[in-house]
């Protein structure tokens, strides 16, 4: 049986305004950003209104994606469920910077990271192969528990970039080319069956 997960990321923070890294780093949202996520809310209402519903609402443990599932889950009248593998990667060293300021102290190893960011990943940070795996590993548990029904996951543009490049068999070190970036509060929908995985529409705003 098949389980639809429909994927977003969180709202805009002040870090992702300035294009910084912001990982495991708490930070809050832009009053831009919590306005994405009353426009993500009001998706999930429209869906519930249509008859195609949600059944479940999972979220990451880092705050930003917990506010910003917060208003679907009241147009749902659905409690979130916590997942904490669907955290941010933590991008070390990086943290808090823009690839521009972290190039201007360490130009080598930010050729590095831009011509393969999977095996020359920022230092100290996490393996990019291991966050796929728990990113990956979280989804197919989520479809697992809600078998047949439809589920908004809000985590993380990283995160979820590795996890579709997982579960779609392309390269891990295709993810910045294949995936560039995932607007915040957009929806992409992909379809579980198995191991089998369908992506069905990818970074819709929630306005169209």
């Amino acid at each position: 049986m098949s389980t639809t997960l429909l994927l977003a990321r969180h709202g805009q923070t002040l870090w992702h305004a300035e294009n910084r890294y912001a990982g495991v780093s708490d930070i809050g949202l832009t009053d831009e950003g919590r306005a994405q996520a009353v426009k993500l809310g009001w998706w999930a209402g429209r869906q519930a209104a249509s008859g195609v519903g949600i059944d479940a609402v999972v979220t990451s443990t880092v705050p930003r994606a917990i506010a910003t599932a917060e208003p679907a889950c009241r147009a749902l009248d659905l409690v979130p469920e916590r997942e904490h593998d669907l955290r941010e990667c933590d991008f070390g060293v990086v943290e808090g910077r823009t690839l521009a300021e972290f190039e201007a102290v360490d130009p080598t190893a930010a050729a590095a990271f831009r011509a393969d960011p999977v095996l020359n990943p920022f230092p100290s940070a996490e393996d990019p192969r291991t966050a796929a795996a728990r990113g990956t590993a979280a989804l197919h548990r989520i479809a697992s528990s809600h078998e047949g029904g439809r589920v908004l996951v809000v985590a993380h543009n990283t995160l979820l970039r590795l996890v579709l490049c997982e579960l779609l068999s392309i390269p891990l070190s295709d993810y910045r080319r294949v995936f560039p970036r995932l607007r915040n509060a957009a929806v992409s929908e992909i379809r579980l069956t198995g191991n089998s995985t369908a992506l069905l529409s990818l970074n819709v705003p929630c306005e169209s």
